[in-house]
C-alpha cells in the first residue's frame, strides 16, 4: 500500500502567517557567485524539506564518498500558499511565519546551498481556501499571481517555483471549480516572466490534469515533473523528456532502504533523469541516502553536520 501524498499536517494553514509584501521590482542580493559543483554522473536528485520543522542547510549537508559532489541538485522550500483574499475575491501568495524565515533570512539559509551548486525552488501549495493554481476567473487573474511569484523569485533569488495542487478546496469561499484555461495561463505567464528559472510540477491534483488549452500544451514549460506518492514508481502523465521526470519518490526515514535502492536502481535502468525525495530532516540520513546514492551514483553518501 502507497503512502499517498505526503504525511504533513498543514501548519501552513494556520493563523499563524503573513501576507506576503511584494515590493515590486525589488530583487535580491545574491552574494558571491555560487561556486562550481562538482561533477556527478547520474540523475538530479530532488529533496523537499518541511521547513516548519527543518533547515534548509540540511539540503547541503550530503556528498557522494567518491568525488565529492552533492547528492542533491535541487532543493525544495517546503511551502508558502495560494491563498484567497475574500474582500478582493482574489488569489494571494501566502507565507507562514517559518517560510518567511526562511526567505528573510536567505543570506544563511539559501545562499549557502546555491553557493555550492544547489537550486533552491519555492514550493506553493493550496490552503483549503478555495484558491488553486486552476479555478483563475480570467487570464488577467492567472498573469497577476504569476507576477507574485516571479517577484518572489527575483525579491529572495530563488532558482524557482514548484506548483503542487493540493488542498485547495476548490469552491470555498465561493470560489470557482477547477476550468480548462486557469493552469495553461498561469504557466505560460509565469515561464515569460522567468525564462530561465526553475517551474516543476507536483504531478497531483487538477492543475496536473489541465495542461493544454486554446492550441496551447505548457508540458514543454515545465522543467521537471514527479510523482507524488512515496514509496512508489508512477510515470508523470506529462510529455516531457525521460530525462525531466521522476518516477520514483520516498520520503526519507519512512520509505525502506530496500525500497529506495529499488526505485533508485529502476530509475536508472529505465533512463529516467530525476529522482525525488521527501521529508529530508536534520538526522543523520546517511543510511538512507546511501541506498538510493549507491544506484544512482555508484557511490555511499556522507553526511557533515
Amino acid at each position: 500500500m502507497f503512502t499517498p501524498v505526503r504525511s504533513r499536517l498543514r501548519t501552513a494553514a494556520l493563523a499563524l502567517s503573513a501576507m506576503t509584501a511584494l515590493a515590486l521590482g525589488a530583487t535580491a542580493t545574491t552574494g558571491a557567485a555560487a561556486a562550481p559543483a562538482v561533477a556527478k554522473q547520474g540523475p538530479t536528485s530532488v529533496a523537499y524539506v518541511e521547513v516548519n520543522n527543518n533547515s534548509m542547510l540540511n539540503v547541503g549537508k550530503y556528498t557522494l564518498a567518491n568525488g565529492g559532489g552533492n547528492v542533491f541538485d535541487v532543493a525544495v522550500i517546503f511551502a508558502a500558499n495560494i491563498n484567497y483574499d475574500t474582500s478582493a475575491k482574489a488569489a494571494t501568495l501566502y507565507f507562514n511565519e517559518n517560510v518567511q524565515r526562511v526567505l528573510d533570512n536567505a543570506a544563511t539559509q539559501i545562499r549557502p546551498l546555491q553557493q555550492k551548486g544547489i537550486k533552491v525552488v519555492l514550493s506553493v501549495l493550496g490552503n483549503h481556501q478555495g484558491a488553486g493554481f486552476a479555478n483563475f476567473p480570467s487570464q488577467q487573474a492567472a498573469s497577476t499571481f504569476a507576477k507574485r511569484l516571479s517577484d518572489t523569485v527575483a525579491k529572495y533569488g530563488l532558482d524557482g517555483i514548484d506548483f503542487d495542487d493540493e488542498y485547495a478546496e476548490y469552491g470555498n469561499n465561493g470560489t470557482g471549480q477547477p476550468n480548462a484555461s486557469s493552469f495553461v495561463y498561469l504557466v505560460s505567464a509565469l515561464r515569460a516572466n522567468m525564462p530561465g528559472k526553475v517551474i516543476s510540477l507536483y504531478n497531483i491534483g487538477p492543475a496536473a490534469s489541465r495542461l493544454s488549452y486554446g492550441g496551447v500544451d505548457i508540458s514543454s514549460k515545465f522543467d521537471y515533473a514527479w510523482n507524488p506518492y512515496y514509496g512508489s514508481w508512477q510515470v508523470p502523465g506529462i510529455a516531457l523528456p525521460k530525462s525531466k521526470l521522476s518516477p520514483a519518490a520516498v520520503e526519507i526515514g519512512r520509505t525502506s532502504q530496500s525500497t529506495a535502492a529499488s526505485l533508485a536502481r529502476r530509475t536508472v535502468s529505465e533512463g529516467y533523469g530525476v529522482y525525488l525525495t521527501y521529508n529530508l530532516d536534520g538526522a543523520d540520513r546517511t543510511a538512507d541516502v546511501s541506498a538510493f546514492t549507491r544506484e544512482l551514483y555508484g557511490s555511499d553518501a556522507r553526511y557533515t553536520p
